[in-house]
């Protein structure tokens, strides 16, 4: 098992962060790691998510939705090929931190028998993806024109 982890504080409402983060039609407007997101975010549905983390070719994958609560959580799974290869739960949390203010987790669980030899490209690329998707979120969550 290994995890990535990343967090950023945003100076905007939890709805309208949530709103951004689950508006997939307008993700290639804004988004620098997960490049499209196609699918409803509701626990139970299936997404078609293409990824492209700094530095490493497009991935797309299937994942489950295993939580979407509104406006603080949003889960999924997938995996690589067939389950235990390479498989990822993906979580972002919005917690409020005060009016108009939250705290956006970005993270990833990852296992599965490949895992030990990703290890360097996740810590590295996939991380760095991470953090640049939740820069983008926080400009974009910030920026008036694109309140909600």
């Amino acid at each position: 098992m290994r995890q990535l982890y990343t967090e950023i504080e945003i100076e905007a409402p939890a709805e309208r962060v949530w709103a951004i983060l689950t508006d997939f039609a307008h993700f290639s407007e804004w988004n620098p790691f997960i490049r499209s997101i196609e699918g409803k975010p509701e626990s139970g549905s299936r997404l078609r998510v293409q990824i492209q983390p700094p530095g490493a070719s497009a991935m797309t994958f299937r994942p489950k939705v295993l939580r979407a609560a509104p406006p603080e959580e949003l889960r999924w799974k997938g995996h690589f090929m067939l389950p235990g290869l390479f498989d990822g739960q993906h979580t972002f949390k919005i917690e409020p931190l005060g009016p108009g203010r939250v705290r956006f987790i970005q993270r990833e669980k990852f296992s599965g028998v490949l895992t030990p030899f990703l290890a360097n490209s996740l810590e590295n690329n996939t991380k760095r993806g991470f953090k640049e998707m939740n820069q983008a979120l926080k400009a974009r969550s910030e920026s008036a024109p694109h309140a909600r």
